[in-house]
């Protein structure tokens, strides 16, 4: 089997691409950059530049499933310009994509894509299922909508479509965890605001497992790709400083402080989104890591 991956070296690209390869999985990713293709039997690379709609239309060649990973960081300041970036790689690339496969006739049977928890309005209360019709009026909730209707365009040529919503992803080298944990480790950790807010956050191993999963069990519809137990963020800051053995003594953050240092942006801090796993777990996915401890004791 072979699938093509957009955003196959971002930071849970990485991870989907060494799981699929132990699993026999061939794999065929998109890149930007000439100086990252490479000719492997099992992880062949092709150029594309979505930006001048530009694009090696082989890369589809006995292709059955693609995994769609492509979209800009948003953990960099939202400026007007930057905002349109972060829209314009979720769904200018889903175009791009589609276009060509109608253009060159290639068959796909299914799309696997990311997608966002963002999407569901904030709040302490609520427990989203994927059955949810609520859009958050936030930036972030109106581009993984649009994202998402991007990506629902793939059903016009008898498609498949998984669009996986991601939640807080735990990983080592990257994402969200490493920013979290540098305050702790310099004795200046504390909880944002009222510290309340959900976090529903998956370990980036159970994630890749889970985009890897969903290729195989050929899932359709919306999935969450959350763990099963979300915490609120002062649980989340504690655990982490237990982990690395430092003191929390700082009162906690105020709104107000991280809209100063962040923008608009700030909002990631403090949002609250406590989201079910139910639906995977009864298609029958395993977490390895279910709980917020052993995940920490792995990463940290």
């Amino acid at each position: 089997m072979t699938v093509l991956i957009t955003g196959a070296t971002g930071l849970i690209g990485q991870e989907i691409v060494k799981q699929c390869h132990e699993q026999d999985i061939n794999v065929h990713y998109l890149t930007t950059s000439k100086s990252k293709l490479s000719t492997d039997s099992n992880y062949k690379g092709f150029y594309w530049n979505p930006n001048e709609n530009e694009i090696d239309h082989k890369c589809f060649e006995g292709v059955s499933t693609i995994i769609n990973m492509v979209g800009a960081s948003i953990s960099k300041r939202w400026t007007d310009s930057y905002k349109k970036t972060i829209l314009n790689s979720r769904t200018q690339t889903a175009e791009l994509l589609l276009n060509t496969i109608k253009t060159h006739n290639y068959t796909i049977n299914q799309i696997v894509s990311a997608s966002a928890i963002g999407i569901y309005p904030t709040s302490l209360t609520n427990y989203y299922e994927e059955s949810n019709t609520q859009i958050s009026e936030t930036f972030l909730g109106k581009v993984v909508h649009k994202w998402e209707s991007a990506v629902d365009d793939f059903k016009t040529i008898g498609c498949k479509v998984a669009k996986i919503r991601i939640g807080l992803v735990l990983a080592k080298d990257g994402g969200a965890l490493p920013q979290i944990v540098k305050p702790i480790k310099y004795g200046a950790g504390a909880a944002f605001g009222s510290g309340k807010q959900w976090q529903s956050w998956i370990h980036v191993k159970d994630l890749a497992a889970l985009f890897v999963f969903a290729v195989k069990n050929e899932f359709d519809g919306i999935y969450n790709g959350v763990a099963p137990n979300p915490v609120c963020n002062k649980e989340l800051t504690k655990a982490a400083a237990r982990q690395l053995k430092r003191p929390l003594i700082l009162p906690n953050i105020p709104k107000f402080v991280m809209k100063l240092a962040l923008g608009e942006m700030h909002i990631l801090l403090f949002e609250s989104q406590r989201v079910s796993s139910q639906k995977v777990e009864a298609e029958g996915f395993d977490f390895k890591y279910v709980n917020l401890k052993p995940a920490l004791e792995d990463l940290l």
